[in-house]
């Protein structure tokens, strides 16, 4: 909505997406209506004198909406604020043997959807799934691997889980995040900012490590790993470049009173079942073909592409799901900034694309379709950089417009696009140790890891 003209600007001087959408469509309703009586020749005292009377039905919905969004939000603020967040950079053994479904156990080990005991804890607690944060980060060409996460029970939950699928990797809490080598206000330098998504509807799953064959753990010079040509991008930036990728995932739950929502819904998977049905032409209920009432005869005919999709779906739906956001940002100073950087960034994420099935493309950028109209003096666009440096520093991810929202990414599709690659990514800004860690470290402490 930010970038459309006139509206837009309207838009955000009211709290931009800070703003309950409801809220903001109910108010432009009563502008409408107070214009529309006026317009039939009604008088001012008398459209004021008719919303006044029905000031009892409008405005209790109005603020009732208000303070609950906002209740929510502050109690859900000291939930996130109490859990704390912990940085952790990953340093990569000399080689790894493992294939991706070793992270995708570590994935599916911390979802965690923070089921309430009750409502208190929902309303006045604020119980909430936390998001964790999987990040590559390229300084000047030396790439690195962090994740970000709520300090309370997780960060150790997740360190025992890598310590045990990859016995040689080195963990390391970062005392100062790497965030804060590029000043809040942006000063002497240029920042591009993309959020990333799911092309198609979440039911679609992209190219998983399983479709690359790396499941069967191939020799390293027969791999093909997704992650190569995105690690070999990084590699490539010059001094005083910066590019950090963040995958902000959520695990995913139902929507009910229970859970702190006014609308109930479903989880993900009844409308990917849906999906399925409507390829295969089947009635929901009776699973046969539509139309026949013989099952036998009532098989839908399938291309081998539907019946690959189809598998894919399935495979995808035995997985655990998160809501995800990708973001990344590219800072430089002004005078080194690089415009050919940014479109060699997009096309690394085209590793994961299945034609006719699911893409990741771009969902909102800092830039306007219309600039001259939305933002002619360029005021906007610097306040919008800001934000999403801001954003980016607090991990935290909040849609832009429809087409940003959050998609359901599983813990298969993660572990594609984020796992600690072997020998076949040769890039040498990738940051590995010298030698392996024979086992994790002995005070390392286990316990129970619910939020």
């Amino acid at each position: 909505m930010e970038k459309i003209p006139i509206i837009g600007p309207i838009y955000s001087f009211f709290g931009g997406e800070d703003i309950d959408i409801g809220v903001f469509i109910a108010i432009f309703g009563v502008i409408l209506i107070i214009y529309g009586l006026s317009y039939f020749g009604v008088g001012e005292s008398k459209v004021v004198t008719i919303m006044f009377a029905l000031s009892p039905i409008w405005l209790p919905i109005m603020a009732f909406n208000v303070f609950f969004s906002k209740w929510m939000d502050t109690v859900g603020l000291s939930f996130y604020v109490y859990n704390g967040r912990t940085t952790l950079e990953i340093k990569l053994p000399p080689e790894v043997f493992k294939s991706p479904e070793a992270m995708e156990t570590v994935i599916a080990q911390i979802h965690n959807v923070a089921t309430p005991d009750n409502l208190m804890q929902t309303y006045i607690d604020g119980k909430r799934p936390l998001p964790y944060s999987l990040e590559l980060v390229s300084t000047e060409g030396e790439v690195k691997f962090y994740v970000n996460l709520p300090t309370k029970k997780t960060t150790e939950a997740f360190k025992v889980s890598l310590y045990s699928q990859y016995p040689g990797v080195e963990i390391h809490e970062v005392a100062l995040d790497y965030t804060a080598q590029i000043p809040s206000d942006l000063k002497g330098y240029n920042l591009m900012g993309f959020h990333m998504g799911k092309k198609k509807d979440s039911a679609y799953p992209i190219k998983s490590y399983y479709e690359f064959g790396l499941d069967k753990l191939p020799k390293e010079e027969e791999k093909l790993d997704p992650m190569t040509p995105m690690l070999e991008a990084l590699g490539s930036f010059k001094k005083n470049e910066h590019l950090w990728i963040q995958i902000l995932i959520t695990p995913h739950r139902e929507k009910s009173f229970k859970f702190g929502q006014l609308r109930s819904g479903p989880n993900w998977e009844p409308a990917a079942r849906a999906q399925i049905d409507k390829i295969m032409n089947r009635d929901p209920a009776t699973k046969r073909a539509a139309g026949m009432d013989d099952q036998e005869f009532g098989m839908t005919l399938l291309s081998p592409g539907e019946r690959s999709t189809l598998e894919a779906m399935e495979l995808n739906l035995e997985k655990y799901p998160y809501e995800t956001g990708i973001r990344w940002v590219y800072i430089a100073p002004e005078d080194k900034y690089r415009f050919d950087a940014i479109s060699m960034m997009i096309r690394t994420f085209s590793q994961w694309d299945v034609l006719g099935r699911n893409a990741i493309g771009v969902r909102w950028r800092t830039d306007f379709n219309y600039k001259a109209l939305s933002d002619p003096l360029g005021s906007r666009l610097k306040v919008w950089k800001k934000e999403e440096l801001q954003r980016y520093k607090l991990r935290k991810y909040l849609p832009r417009s429809g087409a940003d929202q959050e998609k359901i990414f599983t813990s298969l599709e993660l572990a594609t696009m984020y796992h600690l690659p072997g020998k076949v990514a040769i890039t040498p800004g990738i940051d590995r140790i010298t030698s392996t860690r024979s086992e994790a470290p002995s005070n390392l402490p286990i316990g129970n890891y619910e939020q």
